[in-house]
């Protein structure tokens, strides 16, 4: 069974549709934080990577601007999903570690985080490992999430085929 972490968003929460979905398909932790203070944020998912280490980190929006900076920081470096996320608007940078497989997921009709955001850090990390999927979808990416398409990136990061 697939072990993962999520980190919601802003308007999200460990009983939201996505923490719902993936508790449904995968071995899947969602914790409840406050989402006024980032930085306990991410402290909090830092301590908990560390106590129970994920076969893919996946953050939502704010919750994949907090999988960003864990991932600057060095507290991640497992495959990391983000979703629409909102690391720069964060004032984080576009740099990710090396070697680290992350995959940008963003919709196109994304009217609160551009998917600019998204186009950028991917430019910035050129590399096989990074990948930008750009979809045709909302914010809160809800086709991605009811069409099946949100459990199948999660089995495709963690069981990449080898071409």
């Amino acid at each position: 069974m697939i072990v993962v972490h999520f980190v919601h968003g802003l308007e999200g929460s460990p009983q939201g549709n996505k923490a719902r979905l993936l508790a449904q398909h995968f071995d899947a932790e969602t914790l409840a934080m406050d989402t006024s203070n980032f930085e306990a944020c991410v402290a909090l998912h830092a301590e908990r990577l560390q106590s129970r280490p994920p076969d893919v980190l996946i953050g939502s929006s704010f919750g994949g601007a907090v999988a960003v900076a864990l991932l600057q920081r060095g507290a991640w470096s497992g495959p990391t999903l983000l979703l629409a996320q909102a690391a720069l608007r964060r004032g984080l940078g576009t740099t990710l570690p090396p070697r680290a497989r992350v995959w940008l997921v963003h919709g196109t009709h994304d009217v609160v985080v551009s998917p600019e955001d998204s186009r950028s850090i991917a430019n910035a990390n050129v590399r096989p490992e990074v990948r930008l999927l750009e979809v045709d979808d909302d914010h809160a990416l809800h086709a991605s999430t009811t069409n099946g398409a949100l459990v199948g990136w999660v089995h495709e990061i963690v069981h990449p085929a080898h071409t």
